[in-house]
């Protein structure tokens, strides 16, 4: 179901690669139609004002999909553990998503999308479908689309969505708030292992993966996280996270991974807290949304008095900045 097939030639009468038909759209996407994916996710990058009826249309097919989030700072092996997780997957009948987020220009807002060149293994296979989506300057590892495009994959029946952040930094944890299960993964000879786990990124954590584990100094970074870890306060029966070996590269520690998650996926159910993470993901959602309507009010009155007469007069001094803010709210609301 790989979205390279997104450019053959169609029939007239079946093409979706320009359709807005979102009821046909969903239909074909649920008989593994990979243009239709693909046409749903433009749809979803665009913010096109058929959105929210893409939205409703998926709406049935929501938690249906195990959502599994890798993130970890550049040149860790990302791309090729996600390779070889799908690899994985596929071996036991899953059917499996990719959407890997990739660094866009400033300038341009283009995309390299290297991840979808380190993938080609799968890119005929009928039971997986991968997309490189560009981060477009939205912050937190993700593109600002991931959340409804993770919709979209569990409408055309994948059990497994694989997201893969931008190479993301200490504090860029936007992938736990999307994720059931979150990979942090890192490689010895990286710099010092602390320095890269610390707040966020180890709070995040389910599993940390220790990849390229045949290069010196793996053993140290294995203790150095294992040492985080204990230093963590849990209460009983709280989860506490993995740390597991890989050369993702010889495909070797990837069942170890997968072992892992599906540990992690057990708990989540007995614990009840996977469906918590996922009320959660929702609300940010539904934050996400009302923020963006909120926004575009606004930007609408910046054409209009309102706004320009509250900034003069807290310039002269005639009202504080707080006191001109709810007068605005005020202006929204009416």
């Amino acid at each position: 179901m790989s979205d390279a097939v997104e450019n053959a030639p169609v029939a007239a009468t079946g093409s979706v690669r320009r359709s807005r038909d979102v009821p046909m759209l969903v239909e074909r996407a649920r008989a593994s139609d990979p243009r239709a994916v693909a046409r749903l996710i433009t749809l979803v990058e665009s913010g096109d004002e058929v959105l929210p009826q893409v939205a409703a249309a998926l709406a049935p097919y929501a938690g249906q999909a195990q959502v599994v989030g890798l993130t970890g700072s550049p040149g860790v092996g990302k791309s090729t553990t996600t390779n070889e997780l799908v690899r994985a997957l596929r071996a036991r009948g899953h059917r499996v998503g990719v959407l890997a987020i990739d660094p866009s220009s400033p300038f341009t807002g283009g995309a390299i999308l290297g991840d979808r060149v380190r993938m080609q293994d799968h890119a005929t296979d009928p039971g997986v479908y991968i997309r490189s989506m560009s981060s477009r300057g939205h912050l937190g590892g993700l593109s600002a689309a991931t959340p409804q495009a993770v919709r979209v994959l569990e409408g055309a029946g994948c059990d497994v969505v694989l997201v893969e952040t931008v190479g993301v930094g200490q504090a860029e944890v936007e992938v736990a708030s999307l994720a059931d299960t979150t990979l942090v993964l890192l490689a010895p000879g990286m710099g010092d292992a602390i320095q890269a786990v610390k707040a966020g990124i180890l709070e995040i954590a389910d599993i940390f993966v220790v990849n390229k584990a045949d290069r010196d100094g793996a053993d140290a970074t294995v203790r150095d996280i294992q040492g985080m870890i204990a230093l963590g306060e849990r209460g009983p029966g709280e989860w506490r996270p993995q740390v597991v070996r890989a050369i993702a590269a010889r495909g070797e520690g990837i069942d170890d991974i997968a072992a892992a998650i599906d540990k992690h996926r057990g708990w989540l159910e007995k614990h009840g807290e996977l469906q918590r993470r996922r009320e959660a993901r929702a609300a940010a959602e539904i934050e996400a949304i009302a923020l963006g309507v909120l926004r575009d009010r606004i930007g609408s009155l910046r054409d209009g008095t309102e706004l320009p007469t509250l900034a003069a007069k807290v310039a002269e001094g005639a009202i504080d900045p707080y006191a001109a803010a709810d007068e605005l709210l005020a202006q929204l609301g009416s």
